[in-house]
């Protein structure tokens, strides 16, 4: 709203209608709160000519016919309103909406400029946190400012020096160490001995296997292996993720991931005899 007040001056309010579309969704809004809003004019402003501003945070979570009324307002007070609709999910926005609408796209943050806000939080809280502990909230945050200070103040809430266990307990991520662990006996271990020692860790660490998946991801790109054989193994881990998403058995799909491993990792000896 800050630069609502910069544009409108102390009036502002009298020109910008602000509301949270998840909270207030209905059908009854748009035709009541909005569209009362949207079809007056400020007769006695001193800049008369200028537009009205509605803004609606959390679109995406309005019902299809509270957004259906809201595409008829937007056409009737076009020449009065304009409307910032702000969502998540733009393929939960009807394409009415769509098409009338200028897509504006936000990707995720630098790295380096959350590393700035986390470190700005850090000092001004006196948050006592290891360096580690720091890189392990960036990677985590991928992205998202939000999701890195939620998970800052989870760790500082429960006490102590922050550590990288702490980071990893608070969120519910499985540790990159044990993700090393089970992606080398993947690798190394027979496969009988390989599945015990994963079901094991699975159990202590109370780590699921699609979580394993994704922290293998990245291991499986840097891993020295031909073309053909890693595209084998990452497409038998997609399948592997589908199943897991449509609660397929996690003991089963365990065994099919060790097997793609187990095949690609012929696949590259077969190649490279």
């Amino acid at each position: 709203m800050a630069l609502a007040r910069q544009i409108y001056g102390k009036n502002y309010k009298n020109h910008v209608l602000e509301l949270n579309a998840s909270d207030d969704r209905g059908i009854d809004v748009v035709r009541g709160q909005i569209k009362s809003f949207a079809s007056t004019r400020n007769v006695f402003s001193m800049q008369n000519d200028m537009f009205k501003l509605i803004v609606l945070d959390e679109a995406d979570a309005m019902t299809q016919a509270a957004q259906a009324a809201l595409r008829r307002v937007i056409e009737q007070y076009t020449k009065n309103v304009r409307f910032c609709i702000i969502g998540n999910y733009v393929n939960k926005i009807i394409p009415a909406i769509q098409s009338r609408c200028t897509r504006f796209r936000f990707s995720p943050l630098d790295t380096a400029q959350i590393a700035r806000r986390i470190d700005h939080v850090i000092d001004a809280e006196q948050c006592q946190i290891e360096p580690e502990a720091r890189d392990a909230i960036l990677t985590l945050s991928k992205g998202d400012m939000r999701r890195a200070l939620n998970v800052l103040q989870a760790c500082h809430a429960a006490g102590g020096i922050i550590d990288q266990d702490a980071v990893y307990n608070c969120t519910g991520n499985p540790h990159p160490r044990d993700i090393e662990t089970a992606f080398n006996a993947m690798l190394q271990q027979e496969f009988t001995t390989a599945y015990q020692t994963i079901q094991t860790l699975k159990v202590e660490r109370g780590t699921a296997l699609a979580d394993l998946l994704i922290g293998m991801h990245e291991l499986v790109l840097n891993l020295e292996l031909p073309a053909h054989a890693r595209a084998f193994l990452l497409d038998h881990m997609a399948q592997i993720e589908y199943r897991l998403s449509t609660s397929a058995s996690e003991r089963i799909q365990l065994a099919a991931l060790l097997g793609a491993v187990k095949a690609a990792v012929d696949l590259s000896q077969t190649s490279s005899a």
